[in-house]
This record gives C-alpha cells, structure tokens and sequence, in this order.
C-alpha cells in the first residue's frame, strides 16, 4: 500500500506497532484450566452469563478468557499510545520517572498558541487512555504535579491527554484539590486527536493514523515474528472433567465442572471425587492435572 501518513514513517510505525504486540507477553500464551481459573473463577456469574445471553459454552468460556486478556492489556494500549510520540518531531518522550515523570514532552520553537492566546514553547504531557480513569485523589495529585510545573517554567503549559475522552476537546482542567475547585488556563484537559492535530500540524493525523493501523496490525501479527497465537484448551479441559463427573446431562455435567473449579472443597461438591483418595487441600490441583493428562493421552493416540 501506498504510505500515506506524513508525521511518521511507515517503518518506524510498523516497528511501533511490532513493540507493542510485543509488550503483549504472556497474555498471548495459550489458556489451560488451570491458568483460567488462577484468581478462581465465579462459577454463579459464569452460568448465570450463559443462561441469561443465550451463549454456548465454548462461547461463554472464550468471552471469559478474553475478559483476563483484556484486563491485563491496558497498559500496554497506553504504550502504543504514549510512545508513538517518540517518533513524531518536536516530540519527546521520557523514560519512565524521569525528567518529572512526564509521559510526553512537546518543545516547538515558533511557539504553540493555546485557545485563549497564550503563546508558550513547551508543553508537558500526562496521559490517560479514558477520560474516567482517574479518581478524585489522583486527579488533585496529578493537578498539583502540573501547577508545579508552571512555577517552574512560565513558558509552558500542561496537558491532561485523554485517548478516549467524552468528546474532541482542548478545554481547561477543572477540577478538585484540597475540597477546592481549581482551574488554570494553562492546565488543559485535551483528547488525543486535538494533541495528534497540535504536534503535527494536521487536523486530522489522529484519524488518518486510525486508518492504517488495522492493516499494518494484522501485517505484523500474519508475519509471525515473534508473535504467539493462542491456542486455548479450556473447553477441552472442562470436558474431560465434566466426563469424569458423570451426570446424564451434558448441560448439567459441563455446570459441574465449572463448580468444581470455585466451590471443589464445598460440602456436596467435595463428594464428586470421592473414588479418589485426594485431601481437600489438593483436590483442585487433581483436576488441573486430571484434566490435563486426558488430554495429552488423547493427544498421543492421535
């Protein structure tokens, strides 16, 4: 394809979006039993899930497996968010906790002229990937952090950078210290497309680079460098404990399995392995690798 963003290389965005899948990690290693039930799973919201959204088992398990992925990725979308800026000029992105422990630096010599006429030459950044992430007590730090930074250069304003912000904006942060409103023209709250458009130049950069990402995301995950796809056994897992517990009912035996990962030790439940001379304190352990030798017996007969 024809590359047609101008703020940045296509091999320098390509290579962004390759570290970032990369800071993935471990959340793309494959999901077994015994890692999907790692912080024990709510067997009563699983089936209550199931039942009331009319999903299929393999269905209910995959959302759930994809919830924990999920969970654990935030951090590193705010990766792909902060440090593409390191690529883009005038724009510098310091290593963590340093230089004030700012996410981006913005310097440009001809000045930045913010929307009630001050004219500064340095902006200092504080990013967030959704406008409701902060609560009251980090929102005050966070303002205080950047009245301080006034104090110390009065050619510069701050900026609360929001990925995903109520609406495109570049207003003053207000907000609440010490029980007290406060708000400063040079304190601004300010969603990401309007900062994409300010260090660029180009009022739509933050769209245009929308819409390469797709493609260039499934360039460097069908390249295969480096990068793990998931092969999740959950379902297959919980079928070979739902076989050993026996009920007539496959819909009732696959419940039971799902049971016995949170309530294993609880009275009734208990008994479902009573044939197996298993203490209490290990009885989840004997499904994790009950589970788990069906399956590579299955797999070595193959």
């Amino acid at each position: 394809m024809e590359w047609k963003l101008k703020f940045i290389s296509e091999e320098d965005f390509t290579e962004h979006v390759r570290a970032t899948i990369e800071k993935y990690g471990e959340k793309l290693e494959s999901f077994d039993v015994k890692r999907f039930n790692k912080n024990i799973i709510d067997p009563i919201k699983l089936i209550f899930d199931k039942t009331v959204y009319r999903s299929t088992w393999d269905e209910i398990v995959s959302n759930e497996i994809f919830r924990q992925r999920d969970k654990a990725n935030n951090n590193d979308i705010g990766y792909f968010h902060q440090r593409i800026f390191q690529y883009i000029t005038n724009c510098h992105v310091p290593e963590n906790g340093k230089e004030g422990g700012w996410d981006v630096i913005y310097k440009n010599a001809d000045g930045v002229t913010l929307p009630d006429g001050d004219v500064v030459h340095n902006v200092y950044v504080e990013m967030k990937n959704k406008h409701n992430t902060m609560n009251s007590a980090s929102a005050g730090k966070t303002y205080i952090k950047m009245q301080n930074q006034l104090l110390k250069d009065d050619d510069c304003a701050c900026f609360l950078v929001e990925a995903i912000a109520q609406r495109s904006q570049n207003i003053k942060w207000e907000t609440t210290v010490d029980k007290n409103k406060v708000s400063h023209r040079r304190i601004r709250r300010v969603s990401l497309d309007q900062f994409y458009a300010l260090v660029t130049g180009e009022e739509d950069a933050f769209y245009q680079m929308c819409m390469v990402l797709p493609e260039v995301i499934e360039k460097v995950v069908n390249s295969g460098e480096g990068i793990n796809v998931p092969e999740d056994t959950v379902l297959d897992e919980l079928r070979n404990i739902a076989s050993k517990i026996g009920e007539e009912s496959e819909s009732l035996a696959m419940a039971m399995a799902v049971y016995m990962l949170g309530f294993n030790t609880y009275s009734g439940f208990k008994d479902y392995l009573k044939e197996e001379d298993v203490l209490e304190e290990a009885m989840l352990k004997r499904l994790y690798e009950y589970a788990k030798n069906i399956r590579e017996i299955e797999k070595n007969n193959i």
